[in-house]
């Protein structure tokens, strides 16, 4: 955009160009925008990044955050916690991350994505639809059990001698592939052609044996994301909790370092 604009009149015509990059009307779209700095492709010119999201998306989460007793000031971008979120684990990579190629695989509850970074800074982004929920629930089916119970039977163990070989075993082939999948589109769509190391996060990081699973498979190394190891905590903390939960608490890592000016 016009690198004279002001702020004001950079929002007015954002607001009349946005429709072109947004796939929904805009009247169902929060969106937001942030100068990145000169154009190094065109002359006056300023790069710009803009973010949108379904309204629907944000205001859940704001609603959530009210029943809580909260209010809500920043509703970030989850890419950017994650590169945000991506120094408090590059101790622990090749070269602590300088010069890297990272892939950071989040496997949540319903989703996965796969961050990118390139000398800490996002390169590449993908998310799909795949997650811990889908072990819960073949759990549920095979069992017998409440939905509730299998997530508790999962975390907790317990579960019948065929779950591992004929449950969790193709749950974490599933894993692989999705990771593998989302690698090749990455590859496909850059000048790259392999990553220096992956970092699984999200909860199914921590399931026995993924970590050496990746390593085998995609022929990389690989490692499980914790963003508090080198943090003090607190006496009243349970450190075993903390270190078994850390992978899931990359974003909200990445949420709590960022400023709110």
């Amino acid at each position: 955009m016009d690198k004279g604009l002001s702020d004001d009149e950079m929002e007015s015509q954002i607001e009349v160009e946005a429709d072109q990059y947004i796939p929904y009307p805009l009247e169902e779209v929060a969106l937001d925008f942030q100068v990145i700095g000169e154009s190094e492709k065109v002359p006056n010119k300023v790069d710009v990044l803009l973010a949108a999201s379904r309204s629907e998306n944000v205001y859940s989460r704001v609603d959530a955050l009210e029943l809580a007793g909260l209010s809500t000031k920043v509703v970030d971008v989850e890419a950017y916690t994650i590169e945000r979120a991506f120094k408090l684990l590059a101790n622990k990579l090749p070269d602590q991350g300088e010069g890297q190629i990272i892939a950071i695989a989040d496997i949540g509850a319903t989703n996965t994505s796969l961050s990118v970074l390139e000398d800490f800074n996002t390169i590449y982004t993908r998310e799909q639809t795949f997650g811990g929920s889908q072990l819960t629930e073949e759990i549920q089916r095979r069992y017998g059990l409440s939905f509730e119970e299998a997530g508790m039977a999962k975390k907790q163990g317990g579960l019948p001698d065929d779950y591992e070989p004929e449950v969790l075993e193709p749950f974490k082939e599933a894993i692989i592939q999705q990771v593998s999948r989302s690698l090749q589109f990455f590859y496909g769509s850059s000048q790259y052609g392999e990553v220096d190391h992956v970092v699984l996060a999200g909860g199914c990081a921590v399931i026995d044996g993924l970590e050496e699973m990746i390593e085998e498979r995609l022929g990389t190394t690989a490692s499980t994301a914790n963003p508090f190891a080198d943090m003090s905590l607190s006496a009243r903390v349970n450190a075993q909790a903390l270190s078994a939960d850390a992978p899931s608490l990359v974003n909200c890592c990445g949420l709590a370092l960022r400023s709110f000016d």
